[in-house]
């Protein structure tokens, strides 16, 4: 069981008294998702170590606090059992993987689940969790989220609950929901943003490495992963430099000269493999990147435009208007991503 520490500047650790935490329950069961459990308790313990007061206390349950074996064949230790809990927790969090849909047809698990969420001051779930939360009754009439290739079978089993499968987590009220795997990562920045302030929230985000807290209404999947990556490797390859040298020139003729091919090849490759031209393709993935930077930053539209390889402001508002429908000031108020007017054809793989 992981304990809340604080290290102070002086580099010493002080365990705190059970009331001075945040009481934090990850519920755990038989072939869930090991980086469901591992995304929030490493970032809630790395933001102990950085001095969130009050610190999280971590704890794993079980029913019975039986350990339960992850879907990657690694035995988890719980420290609690489900129905020996007592008290107020400040968050439940019920993790997803294949084993979700076993784990929501099991009535002992759904009845601690709900009696421990009347218990909580917020209730998460990570992935597939979404489908126990539905089955506990727990997300009727709310707005949620969860992993893409999971959200149909939940509409339909769930009619009750509006399924949005676009956003990488929602909240809805007290209740948060999120998209797949490593999107639980964004939503436990999301909270220690809302228990701590950013200035923790981006210490923690530095400190996993992560490029920077994407915000809820990110789409889940971006025009290069909505897909299967393309089976020739050139297209691939030319993929993988547009989204990392944006800035640069990516015009067809020089993406040709880089894959050593002609430009009409080029063409050719890419209508056959992703549907589009190269200079829609850099056209896209430029529009996303700064689509991305408008939600999370507060650079100026020009440092944006430099940024993500557009020549001017309006040549970036024109991107916005023909890929999102509104410009770019106005996508920085809105609530919600508006979702694409058009993307390139593709073909998306069932569930």
């Amino acid at each position: 069981m992981l304990r809340g520490v604080r290290l102070n500047q002086d580099g010493n650790n002080h365990r705190h008294r059970r009331g001075d935490q945040r009481r934090v329950l990850i519920v755990a069961y038989d072939n869930a998702q090991i980086l469901d459990i591992a995304c929030p308790s490493g970032a809630l313990d790395i933001a102990n170590r950085y001095g969130a007061q009050p610190p999280y206390a971590i704890e794993l349950g079980t029913l019975g606090r039986r350990a339960a074996r992850s879907s990657a064949g690694i035995l988890l230790t719980p420290g609690q059992s489900l129905e020996a809990v007592v008290g107020r927790l400040d968050t439940l969090i019920v993790v997803g993987g294949i084993g979700c849909e076993e784990a929501a047809t099991d009535e002992r698990l759904l009845d601690q689940v709900r009696r421990l969420a009347a218990h909580s001051r917020r209730v998460a779930s990570v992935c597939t969790g979404a489908h126990v939360l539905a089955a506990a009754g727990l997300l009727d009439r709310r707005r949620v989220t969860t992993h893409w290739g999971w959200a149909d079978r939940l509409a339909e089993r769930h009619p009750d609950v509006a399924v949005d499968a676009r956003p990488l987590y929602i909240r809805d009220g007290n209740v948060y929901t999120s998209a797949g795997v490593t999107s639980a990562l964004d939503l436990t920045l999301a909270l220690i943003e809302d228990d701590h302030g950013p200035t923790l929230a981006r210490t923690v985000a530095r400190e996993l490495v992560t490029h920077l807290h994407r915000p809820a209404d990110q789409a889940q999947i971006s025009m290069f992963l909505a897909a299967p990556p393309p089976e020739d490797r050139l297209v691939r390859d030319l993929l993988g430099h547009i989204t990392g040298h944006l800035a640069e020139d990516l015009s067809p003729a020089a993406l040709a000269a880089r894959a050593g091919v002609s430009p009409r090849h080029l063409t050719r490759l890419f209508t056959a493999h992703l549907g589009t031209t190269p200079a829609r393709a850099v056209r896209v993935a430029r529009t996303e990147a700064a689509a991305h930077l408008v939600r999370s930053s507060a650079l100026s539209m020009a440092a944006i435009a430099r940024r993500c390889g557009f020549r001017s402001t309006e040549t970036l508002r024109q991107a916005f208007l023909d890929h999102y429908g509104v410009t770019g000031d106005r996508l920085r108020r809105m609530p919600d991503m508006p979702p694409p007017h058009a993307a390139p054809r593709q073909k998306t793989p069932g569930p």
